[in-house]
């Protein structure tokens, strides 16, 4: 037995102090501090917090690495460099590529996934498909030549490593029928991103297995008064959604309503790129040269790509910038995304039974220590 003391511990509704987080593999249990057995094996967090692994569903790449390389090397090295991040598990992403490009990635994916569980670095969760059935429209830093209509046989042949498929439901022009099939025999969350759907489509595509929304703002029909578009199917839907919080691709002015709006269907993501870790410069994305500058990457013709946000600085950048509780920031990086891809009996939060995936931080939430099933992986 294990025993995290002096923490501020981050439970799903609260903050709980004076008291210790118990752990072996899984988590124990929380006693007060006086109540720690003798024999138990003690990590002090000497003031810190105790929170969640936080869990990141939307990621291309770090450190110059791209989940489209396709190397069993580039996703070790991403997996590595995420733990100083407080990223527990992921959902590495891939892009709109040569379908052979996405085919190979995915499965370098499935056969790193259960070497995953145990290794040094963070826990592949699965994989994010964004794209290739995606709207030209709305196509943001993807490549146009290589978009296709959406294909079932695909989703079906992938869904074992495919949790999340990124899709433009107006391009289902068969009325929703390859989305219906995803859903009736696949256990993968259908997201609306990168789509030019009006508001009427993408509300009728939420009836038809659209449960989902990717990078919400970015790359879909906005909120306008006469033309309500995705942003507001997403508001008047049950459908979960990511946020960029970066404080560039959203404003933070918006923060707050999104969390009243959606709360714990609300996932903080990062859409990192491989630029991410790495100082300014010029970068590849897809075959794609891109442009690091600041806290945001260009195409060379100012197109907005993804960013180069570590995922705790997302949690802390919303909770400093809104009135959301930061149990409930730690949440969207944590409990929720792991809700929206099946895995809350596991992961997500400090409960009783759930994996020891924990991670301790300074009073910046800057990660300290990151431990997996109770074994520490990343000591600062």
């Amino acid at each position: 037995m294990k025993a995290i003391i002096n923490g501020k511990i981050i439970l799903k509704d609260r903050i709980a102090k004076d008291c210790a987080l118990l752990y072996s593999d899984v988590i124990l249990g929380i006693v007060p501090k006086d109540d720690v057995p003798a024999d138990a094996e003690i990590i002090d967090a000497k003031g810190g917090y105790v929170s969640p692994g936080l869990i990141d569903l939307h990621i291309h790449g770090y450190m110059g690495k791209d989940v489209c390389d396709g190397e069993e090397e580039s996703i070790r090295v991403i997996s590595n460099a995420l733990l100083k991040n407080g990223v527990t598990g992921y959902l590495p992403t891939t892009m709109t590529e040569d379908m052979s490009v996405i085919k190979k990635a995915l499965e370098v994916l499935r056969n790193l996934k259960k070497e995953s569980e145990s290794w040094e670095g963070s826990t592949i969760l699965g994989c994010h498909a964004e794209g290739p059935f995606i709207s030209a429209s709305k196509k943001g830093a993807q490549d146009e030549k290589y978009i296709l209509k959406p294909d079932f046989n695909f989703v079906k042949e992938y869904s074992d490593i495919i949790k999340i498929i990124t899709l433009a439901p107006e391009e289902d022009v068969g009325n929703f029928d390859e989305i219906r099939k995803m859903k009736n025999e696949t256990d993968v969350v259908i997201s609306m991103g990168h789509t030019s759907a009006d508001y009427n489509c993408a509300m009728e595509s939420t009836k038809n297995g659209v449960s989902h929304a990717t990078h919400l703002f970015n790359a879909m029909t906005p909120l306008a008064h006469r033309a309500p578009g995705v942003v507001t199917a997403v508001f008047n839907s049950d459908v979960s959604c990511e946020l960029i919080v970066d404080t560039f691709h959203v404003s933070t002015a918006l923060y707050d309503m999104l969390w009243k709006l959606k709360g714990r269907k609300l996932c903080f993501i990062t859409d990192c790129l491989p630029a991410g870790g790495l100082p300014y410069g010029e970068y590849t994305l897809g075959g794609q040269k891109i442009i690091y500058r600041d806290i945001v990457c260009r195409l060379e013709d100012g197109t907005v790509a993804g960013s180069v946000l570590p995922l705790n600085r997302g949690v802390w950048n919303a909770y400093t910038n809104s009135q959301i509780p930061l149990w409930e920031c730690v949440n969207c990086a944590s409990l929720n995304p792991a809700t929206t891809i099946g895995i809350a009996d596991k992961k997500g939060s400090l409960e009783v039974g759930k994996d020891a995936d924990i991670i301790i931080c300074d009073d910046e939430f800057n990660v300290l220590n990151t431990i997996i099933k109770g074994e520490v992986k990343y000591e600062s």
